[in-house]
């Protein structure tokens, strides 16, 4: 197999993240060191493969870039090659344009494709593997949400940024005597509030997984009042909510494969609790910091670790399957097995029994 392979190529596609770049590099270096690959990294995620923009990948490529949060290649979530948007008419329409991205990959001769993603991007893999392009798929996400993986590359990186955060604010609510909340990012899975809460030492953190009723969040509030901790932190994913209600939906984005975009819990939150308990509160939302700056040791070891093993499974042929980490071995999974469910927090976990034992309230 390693000698059919001449020339592959790579692209970062959905958000971005810190490790991207290792990757990247990893795939870049590995490719021409080790088997003597040319490489093509496409721009803007699959837009790339769509519009035929690519740039042609050397070792100075990717000199100096280990440290970079973001991707040098570009990215985008709006893009999928299946639901393409084009202007028809004067309208925008979404249309299959994967015959495209065949006839670009096949004019370059392009023998198998790496791409780095998370579930939408990973998806969008899968499918064209159907179609019978060799894909490997490498796992991105600073929520960690994805499954057959025990780790995320990002995702330690994001949690670093939040904890940092929760350390700040720890010194001016002790100050003014205030409540502040902290709304950390994760849709649908609470990983870096339940992490960064634990690891920050937060008095309430609120996940997905577990619906909450903000009378036990004020209670909490309370007791820490009464016996003379005049302050709290409240760590809230972007995707908690109250029993019986919906997560909070700020606006929608109709073009983007997950076109609904939260935010606005944290203001709720903070807003219940000063009602309910008089004391002030005040609200961070921390945003898309979490997906910037320079990525943690960790994420550049486990991004470089997926990105050599990327290289090694196209040398080996193993098409149609996903990098993952699989503590303390790097494996090869199925890329339908990584997509086919969100990995959430288990709420009888040990991370939540954990959190429970040193009298964090979740909400519940």
């Amino acid at each position: 197999m390693k000698n059919e392979i001449k020339r592959i190529g790579v692209l970062t596609g959905g958000g971005d993240c810190p490790g991207l770049n290792a990757v990247i590099r990893a795939v870049v270096k590995s490719a021409i060191i080790d088997y003597d690959y040319e490489v093509i990294g496409f721009e803007d995620g699959f837009k790339g493969l769509v519009e035929n923009s690519f740039r042609q990948m050397e070792l100075a490529s990717v000199a100096g870039i280990l440290p970079k949060g973001g991707t040098i290649l570009g990215t985008t979530n709006r893009d999928n090659p299946f639901a393409y948007p084009v202007i028809v008419d004067g309208k925008l329409v979404k249309q299959d344009m994967s015959h495209r991205v065949l006839a670009n990959l096949e004019a370059l001769k392009i023998d198998a494709l790496v791409v780095i993603g998370g579930d939408g991007s990973l998806s969008i893999a899968h499918e064209l593997s159907q179609l019978g392009v060799r894909v490997i798929g490498v796992p991105k996400t600073i929520d960690n949400d994805l499954s057959a993986t025990d780790y995320t590359f990002g995702f330690n990186t994001a949690v670093a940024t939040a904890t940092d955060a929760i350390d700040k604010l720890h010194t001016t609510a002790e100050s003014h005597h205030r409540v502040m909340v902290l709304e950390v990012m994760g849709r649908y899975a609470g990983w870096i509030a339940l992490e960064a809460g634990l690891a920050g030492g937060a008095d309430v953190i609120l996940i997905p997984e577990i619906p909450y009723n903000i009378q036990s969040v004020c209670d909490k509030v309370n007791e820490r009042y009464a016996a003379g901790k005049k302050f709290s932190i409240v760590v809230v994913a972007e995707g908690a909510h109250p029993v019986g209600e919906g997560m909070v939906v700020k606006y929608t984005v109709a073009e983007s494969h997950d076109p609904i975009r939260l935010g606005g819990i944290g203001n709720k939150v903070g807003a219940d609790i000063e009602k309910i308990t008089g004391i002030e509160s005040r609200v961070t939302v921390l945003g898309h910091l979490q997906r910037g700056g320079s990525p943690t040791p960790f994420d550049r070891i486990l991004g470089t670790r997926l990105g050599v093993a990327a290289v090694k499974s196209i040398a080996e042929g193993r098409f149609g399957t996903m990098v993952s980490l699989r503590t303390p071995n790097i494996v090869n999974v199925p890329l339908i097995d990584a997509i086919h469910e969100l990995k959430k927090v288990p709420v009888d976990g040990d991370l939540v029994f954990a959190a429970r034992s040193v009298g964090i309230c979740l909400g519940d």
